[in-house]
């Protein structure tokens, strides 16, 4: 029985969409036996890559549902719950619980700007309301809003389901920060590519990064090598791994980005759901170039 511990390389992965804009739960099962396959810790579903923000609350259900299906044990599943107010985060979360998630990933409520005391009540609240492990997350860029790590900390010494926190705040000193304060008691995972094996050296403990959606085995790589103490190997493939990074996030549409990379590799990913928008034609020839040329570059379609 695979032993779910929060750490290792976690996929932020994508929900398929039909090109009306329907869930297409058959792709998404066949997705996840790919990511499965490359053996990853874990999935993260109904995160900012998978459009949580664009699904409706039956929707993440079922979503949710079916990947704690299909993963069938075989990895750890991390749901997806936070929302803008406290009473939908609960029933968000609740609903994960009842799933079967293994933990609950909680973004910090975003629209209106709140004081320290709201965002510590609001995941006080939560935490009193539910029982499944909780994993905060940190990503500024989107809610513009960012936990502090003191704040994190004040959270950890007072619940005890706080499990660890993906910080995607491209920080490397509020990394450092959190690790030093609360480190020694919950799992600190990199948020973000580019800074998955600085994270690792200052005792992170792995990673929840969209690239991984795409090259899946490249990620877990990197992992294994700084485990394994092979430094050199580790930073050759952090380099590549920021590369990837730059042109499928960063250039270019995430959400469609991945998609796109995603089919190119014969997987049935989708569409990105409105109001995001395929990549142009110029576009998806660029990826598919980058693709091929990844691929050739670590030996074949199987090595990414």
């Amino acid at each position: 029985m695979y032993e779910k511990k929060l750490e290792g390389i976690f996929i932020p992965h994508i929900t398929p969409f039909t090109k009306s804009g329907e869930l297409d739960l058959e792709a998404l099962k066949t997705c996840v036996r790919f990511w499965l396959d490359n053996g990853v810790s874990g999935l993260v579903t109904c995160g900012s890559n998978g459009e949580a923000p664009y699904l409706s609350r039956e929707e993440r259900k079922k979503v949710i549902s079916t990947v704690v299906d299909e993963v069938n044990g075989k990895a750890m599943v991390v749901a997806g719950t936070g929302s803008i107010s406290t009473r939908e985060t609960i029933k968000f979360t609740k609903d994960a619980e009842d799933i079967g998630a293994d933990a609950a990933l909680v973004v910090t409520p975003f629209y209106f700007r709140l004081s320290d005391k709201e965002l510590i009540q609001h995941y006080k609240a939560l935490m009193e309301a539910v029982n499944i492990p909780i994993v905060l997350y940190n990503v500024p860029k989107f809610t513009s809003v960012h936990l502090k790590p003191e704040i994190t900390a004040q959270l950890v010494r007072e619940h005890s389901n706080i499990i660890g926190v993906k910080d995607s705040g491209s920080d490397i000193a509020a990394i450092k920060e959190t690790i030093r304060l609360v480190g020694d008691k919950i799992s600190v995972l990199a948020g973000t590519a580019d800074l998955t094996l600085p994270t690792l050296k200052i005792g992170g403990k792995g990673a929840v990064i969209a690239v991984a959606n795409v090259f899946p085995r490249i990620c877990l790589d990197l992992y294994k090598a700084f485990k394994h103490g092979e430094l050199e190997k580790a930073e050759k493939l952090q380099k590549q791994i920021t590369h990837i990074n730059e042109v499928l996030v960063k250039k270019h549409g995430q959400l469609s980005a991945i998609k796109e990379a995603i089919n190119i590799l014969g997987l049935p990913a989708g569409y990105p759901r409105r109001p995001s928008l395929p990549l142009e034609e110029s576009e998806r020839k660029e990826i598919r170039n980058f693709i091929e040329g990844m691929q050739a570059l670590f030996g074949g379609p199987d090595r990414i």
